[in-house]
Protein backbone atom coordinates (compact mmCIF):
# COMPACT_ATOMS: atom_id res chain seq x y z
CA UNK A 1 0.00 0.00 0.00
CA UNK A 2 2.77 2.16 0.74
CA UNK A 3 4.59 1.81 -2.39
CA UNK A 4 1.76 2.56 -4.13
CA UNK A 5 1.04 5.94 -2.43
CA UNK A 6 5.27 6.77 -3.01
CA UNK A 7 4.50 5.79 -6.42
CA UNK A 8 1.17 7.99 -7.23
CA UNK A 9 3.36 11.04 -5.06
CA UNK A 10 6.36 10.37 -6.87
CA UNK A 11 4.46 10.65 -10.71
CA UNK A 12 2.51 13.69 -9.62
CA UNK A 13 5.76 15.34 -8.66
CA UNK A 14 7.19 14.92 -12.15
CA UNK A 15 3.86 15.72 -13.26
CA UNK A 16 4.24 19.23 -11.77
CA UNK A 17 7.95 19.74 -12.60
CA UNK A 18 7.22 19.13 -16.13
CA UNK A 19 3.99 21.37 -16.14
CA UNK A 20 6.39 24.47 -14.73
CA UNK A 21 9.18 23.50 -17.02
CA UNK A 22 6.70 23.18 -20.05
CA UNK A 23 5.39 26.64 -19.48
CA UNK A 24 8.60 28.57 -18.65
CA UNK A 25 9.79 27.59 -21.99
CA UNK A 26 6.86 28.29 -23.84
CA UNK A 27 7.51 31.93 -22.41
CA UNK A 28 10.86 31.83 -23.85
CA UNK A 29 9.49 30.51 -27.07
CA UNK A 30 6.97 33.58 -27.33
CA UNK A 31 9.93 35.85 -26.02
CA UNK A 32 12.60 34.93 -28.83
CA UNK A 33 10.36 34.85 -31.61
CA UNK A 34 9.13 38.14 -30.69
CA UNK A 35 12.69 39.53 -30.26
CA UNK A 36 13.76 38.40 -33.39
CA UNK A 37 10.27 39.59 -34.92
CA UNK A 38 11.34 43.24 -33.53
CA UNK A 39 14.47 43.24 -35.19
CA UNK A 40 13.70 41.75 -38.98
CA UNK A 41 10.89 44.70 -38.63
CA UNK A 42 13.24 47.14 -37.91
CA UNK A 43 15.56 46.07 -40.39
CA UNK A 44 13.09 45.61 -43.47
CA UNK A 45 11.43 49.17 -42.93
CA UNK A 46 14.88 50.45 -42.09
CA UNK A 47 14.08 52.54 -38.93
CA UNK A 48 17.41 53.12 -37.81
CA UNK A 49 18.23 54.91 -40.66
CA UNK A 50 15.61 57.37 -40.14
CA UNK A 51 17.68 58.82 -36.92
CA UNK A 52 21.05 58.56 -39.24
CA UNK A 53 22.60 55.38 -37.84
CA UNK A 54 23.11 52.29 -39.99
CA UNK A 55 20.11 49.39 -39.54
CA UNK A 56 21.24 46.71 -36.99
CA UNK A 57 21.89 44.20 -39.08
CA UNK A 58 21.93 39.92 -38.52
CA UNK A 59 25.43 39.27 -37.18
CA UNK A 60 25.60 36.07 -34.33
CA UNK A 61 25.61 38.60 -31.48
CA UNK A 62 22.82 40.66 -32.81
CA UNK A 63 20.51 37.54 -33.09
CA UNK A 64 21.52 35.89 -29.44
CA UNK A 65 20.55 38.82 -28.03
CA UNK A 66 17.19 39.56 -29.73
CA UNK A 67 16.21 35.46 -29.03
CA UNK A 68 17.56 35.32 -25.27
CA UNK A 69 16.51 39.07 -24.60
CA UNK A 70 13.60 39.24 -26.81
CA UNK A 71 11.88 42.81 -27.02
CA UNK A 72 13.92 45.03 -24.27
CA UNK A 73 16.79 42.60 -25.61
CA UNK A 74 16.65 45.01 -29.33
CA UNK A 75 15.75 48.15 -27.52
CA UNK A 76 19.33 47.60 -25.79
CA UNK A 77 20.49 47.03 -29.70
CA UNK A 78 19.08 50.02 -30.74
CA UNK A 79 20.37 52.40 -27.68
CA UNK A 80 23.97 50.67 -28.27
CA UNK A 81 23.65 51.52 -32.20
CA UNK A 82 22.59 55.16 -30.91
CA UNK A 83 25.28 55.81 -28.79
CA UNK A 84 27.70 54.15 -31.53
CA UNK A 85 28.67 50.66 -29.45
CA UNK A 86 29.20 48.39 -31.71
CA UNK A 87 28.86 45.01 -30.61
Amino acid sequence: MSSVLITLLLIAVVVIIAYYLVKRFMVLLVNAILGLSVLVILNFFHVMQWMGKPDLGYDLATLIISAVGGVPGVCVLILFNVFGISL
